[in-house]
């Protein structure tokens, strides 16, 4: 039987119309016309519908109205500020992280909660809270990249290349391996370099992964 839900979607109070045991994925997509969320499984197992509700990661695929009346809803295009980009929105695309991109809405706001939580977030923390998240892409690596570059980014300004892990870009700082050598992939600026495959040999090692000078990617 259709009801009368309230309920704030993306810092908006809304009144909508909908059937208790509607999903609120069918909801938010067919009745307020928000489709960045998308479905996949239909089971809350993949991750493509997930949403913030009340600030936590959660399968919109999966969940009935009746459940979310008076609760905060808050959608992929609810992550940025006015015309600001969230810093993992940024971040994804600063890496090109997205293949498809079908994933990717889900994908951005359990980032998005993860960076809330812990602002500069290692990369096997991100990894475990991406978990539920398919991509069928082979991705995950530059998204993971792309989320610790968001962490980084919110306190710093000192990239100077594209890659979080020195890839394609001139001189970058980042994580991973980087040490005192010659060899650079990709780029041909010499400077602070924290790439993975910028890396020489007997770097002194800072931080996560290792930092030194060389011709990064």
């Amino acid at each position: 039987m259709e009801q009368t839900f309230e309920l704030t979607v993306n810092g908006e109070r809304r009144q909508v119309d909908a059937d208790g045991d509607s999903t609120l994925l069918h909801v938010l997509r067919e009745v307020l016309d928000l489709r960045g969320s998308r479905f996949g499984c239909g089971l809350g197992l993949c991750g493509a519908c997930f949403v913030l509700l009340d600030g936590r990661p959660a399968p919109s695929c999966d969940v009935p109205m009746w459940s979310v009346a008076g609760r905060t809803v808050t959608t992929v295009e609810g992550l940025a500020d006015g015309d600001e980009p969230h810093p993992v929105q940024r971040a994804f695309l600063d890496e090109q992280a997205a293949q498809c991109g079908y994933c990717v809405s889900g994908i951005l706001v359990s980032a998005a909660a993860l960076l809330a939580e812990q602002p500069r977030p290692d990369e096997s923390t991100v990894a475990a809270a991406l978990d539920r998240h398919l991509c069928r892409c082979g991705a995950q690596r530059r998204m993971i990249r792309a989320v610790v570059r968001a962490g980084r980014s919110t306190d710093t300004d000192t990239d100077t290349g594209p890659g979080i892990c020195g890839d394609g870009g001139g001189a970058a700082t980042g994580v991973g391996r980087a040490g005192d050598g010659t060899r650079g992939d990709h780029g041909g600026a010499t400077g602070t370099a924290d790439g993975m495959d910028g890396s020489g040999t007997n770097g002194a090692a800072t931080g996560v992964g290792g930092a030194g000078t060389g011709a990064g990617r």
